[in-house]
């Protein structure tokens, strides 16, 4: 079974790539994306969230919706505006965020390998949003989503990739959020045998970000309107891999409706039974594993879990936010299942503390959790022991822009 392999991907033409990426569907609402693609006819938002589109109010998951997609992605690929390679290639995606620089290749990911977990997964899939992807899919008979992958530093990756960033990359440009985003395509014969030779040596990957695409690929993958065509490249699934020591992981963090009908005393006095409470003077990023920020009332707090609450060797219970939900989210606020209750919302890292006393202070919530960040390390023991992570357990930045390169199904 061959883990990764080359494609023909779909790119935009050089003059034409600033004008054509954008953010990841799932990181923007679909104001922001209205807002965002506004006098950007080409912008691949178009495509990822087409109900911009469409009428105010339109149901982001209405038929209509894929329709338009698979229009706009049609019109983009008729207008010159996307051009699909004549050989498959590998592909050198280097992403700068201010002082961070991480660098990834783009290939098709292997689905058996998926389903046989060599791929492998750390968190659920909500249905939906499973769903939502499949369909996605089966419209435009593509794949544009990039699944974030990482796996275990090798030298012999890194020698290769470096080889080829000596050249001059066919896109170099920053977008809107600062990222700049440098890409090269690997098409000789002599790469590309190099370039798989260092991938047979790879035992796992890890699905970072992009359990939702994955699996709906594979959902894909299975269906007979694809195995009765004998369709090969719905083996594969769209995929950008990068070495464990260059991947960045921030907070992720919580706020909270209310207080389950306990007063703020009360409260208090059920949280100091697990947790130190210590007030602080300004906002807390929390600095090490076992400490967390605390917005109330107008007020900050730094909480120190108990020690004797810290002894699970258990890769799910001993994670930072596993420990949070145990001792205080779930007997205390009562909110057991994360994924579905509304009474809890989760804000990345990159929107800052700034964005929880927002949300508080507005009175939309009432209290608000910072936490520290869930590590690489942990996030593959997991994997490893076929676990899953509580929902909302990590934020990768930089982001990978969409629109970049898609995977046709032939």
């Amino acid at each position: 079974m061959k883990l990764l392999s080359p494609f023909r991907g779909l790119r935009p033409v050089a003059d034409r790539v600033a004008d054509v990426i954008a953010p990841p569907y799932d990181v923007v609402n679909t104001a922001e994306a209205r807002e965002l693609a506004r006098n950007r006819p080409w912008s691949f938002l178009h495509v990822s969230k087409p109900e911009i589109d469409l009428p105010q109010g339109t149901n982001p998951y209405d038929e209509s919706v894929y329709q338009r997609g698979a229009e706009n992605f049609a019109k983009m690929i008729d207008e010159g505006i996307l051009v699909r390679d004549d050989e498959p290639c590998y592909y050198i995606y280097e992403l700068t965020m201010g002082e961070h620089v991480q660098t990834g290749i783009a290939a098709a990911a292997s689905i058996e390998a998926y389903d046989k977990n060599i791929i492998r997964k750390h968190e659920s899939t909500r249905p939906v949003k499973e769903d939502d992807r499949v369909k996605q899919i089966r419209a435009l008979r593509a794949q544009t989503g990039p699944v974030f992958l990482t796996y275990r530093q090798r030298d012999d990756v890194d020698q290769l990739v470096e080889q080829k960033k000596c050249e001059r990359p066919v896109y170099d440009l920053t977008s809107e959020d600062g990222v700049r985003h440098r890409f090269w395509v690997i098409d000789d014969t002599q790469r590309l045998v190099q370039f798989d030779a260092v991938f047979s040596h790879l035992d796992y990957l890890y699905i970072a970000d992009g359990h939702h695409r994955s699996a709906a690929a594979s959902r894909v993958c299975a269906m007979n309107e694809y195995k009765l065509a004998g369709n090969r490249s719905c083996k594969y699934f769209l995929a950008v891999l990068f070495p464990d020591d260059q991947v960045e992981i921030i907070d992720y963090n919580r706020v909270i409706a209310d207080l389950n009908g306990l007063s703020k005393e009360e409260f208090l006095s059920q949280v100091a039974k697990s947790f130190d409470i210590e007030k602080s003077a300004a906002a807390v990023k929390p600095g090490s594993k076992g400490l967390y920020g605390m917005y109330l009332d107008g007020q900050w707090y730094c909480l120190t879990i108990h020690d004797d609450l810290m002894t699970s060797r258990d890769s799910v219970e001993k994670l930072d936010v596993q420990v949070l939900d145990s001792n205080l989210i779930a007997p205390i606020l009562n909110i057991s299942d994360p994924r579905y209750d509304t009474r809890i919302d989760f804000v990345g890292g990159i929107r800052g503390l700034d964005e929880l006393e927002k949300r508080v202070n507005s009175g939309e919530m009432v209290l608000a959790f910072s936490l520290y960040p869930t590590g690489l390390d942990e996030l593959m023991a997991v994997a490893d022991a076929g676990k899953v992570m509580p929902p909302k357990s990590t934020w990768f930045e930089p982001k990978l822009a969409d629109g970049l390169v898609s995977y046709v199904l032939d």
